[in-house]
């Protein structure tokens, strides 16, 4: 089966073997979606066209014919004005339907990918906190023994960068931006416990985490990433790093379009660490895509 992420600022795609229970193919591309959302709460015509055309791209990479597709996506088009149209017109253009789903499902099905790959790293914590810091949202899952609480809050890496521009600006707006993030995340902790393993998922803990690795946007191995250990000063060295290379240099280690972007992420993840009082956080690459193929296959496996 096929599997398609659409998200504020990236699409992915991966082809998933259900009887394997493993991905057979994979692709990726930035395409903005939420590109001017803030300012005209529209989906910009040239997205669309962005969209449309990764997935044309993807299409002649991996073969959706003859295989079931399920494709779902989030915040962007869950604020957009114009989402039914847009949805339609990639429909016409493409055949892929796209269904959007609200933030509970987006976090329920990156908890499934993300447990999913820290069973197969061996990793038995029980008692974690996963975050997914995405283009126009961020969930945090509180998971205990018997309990999953989530929420999703919208603060995202395009949506900051885009209101407040410079890095200066946005660290400072952050604590207000974020209140509700560290309400919520205290809340939690104060009535269920404190938690014993930080996880993050999504671009720019894996962005992060692929530097630390010596890799680029080019050579990005996803098998490496997954389990990769971050302490929180290291969000500093790594930042100051990308901001210290030459425009072209910086495009090449994260990709085109990104920099700007990871930038604000990282200012993100830096103050995810402060409100949920961790230093270490564990990096996994699987996301929403990968859930949303594990989900169909638990329930279509016999079929």
């Amino acid at each position: 089966m096929v599997a398609i992420d659409l998200g504020s600022n990236t699409l992915r795609v991966v082809e998933y073997d259900c009887v394997a229970m493993r991905p057979t193919a994979e692709f990726e591309k930035i395409v903005k979606t939420a590109d001017m959302l803030g300012s005209a709460g529209i989906i910009d015509h040239k997205a669309v066209e962005r969209v449309i055309y990764a997935i044309k791209e993807a299409q002649q990479q991996i073969d959706f014919l003859g295989q079931p597709v399920r494709a779902v996506t989030t915040e962007a088009l869950r604020r957009a004005g114009n989402a039914k149209e847009v949805l339609a017109r990639i429909k016409q253009e493409t055949g892929v339907s796209f269904e959007i789903i609200d933030g509970k499902q987006e976090a329920a099905l990156t908890l499934l990918a993300v447990k999913e790959r820290l069973r197969k790293l061996q990793n038995s914590a029980t008692r974690f906190v996963l975050i997914d810091i995405g283009g126009g949202s961020t969930e945090i899952i509180f998971v205990y023994e018997n309990e999953v609480i989530s929420r999703s809050f919208a603060v995202g890496i395009v949506t900051i960068a885009q209101k407040y521009g410079r890095l200066e600006q946005i660290e400072a707006a952050l604590p207000e931006e974020m209140l509700s993030m560290q309400m919520f995340a205290a809340e939690i902790q104060a009535t269920r416990g404190r938690v014993e393993t930080f996880v993050a998922t999504a671009g720019t803990p894996t962005t992060v985490a692929a530097m630390k690795l010596g890799q680029s946007y080019a050579t990005y191995d996803a098998a490496k990433i997954n389990g990769t250990s971050l302490m929180k000063e290291e969000l500093d060295v790594y930042l100051k790093k990308l901001l210290a290379m030459p425009f072209e240099k910086r495009e090449e280690t994260v990709g085109t379009g990104r920099s700007d972007l990871i930038a604000a992420g990282i200012l993100i993840f830096k103050h995810l660490y402060t409100i949920l009082e961790q230093e270490r956080c564990i990096v996994i690459d699987d996301g929403l895509r990968e859930g949303v193929a594990i989900d169909y296959c638990m329930h279509n496996r016999d079929k």
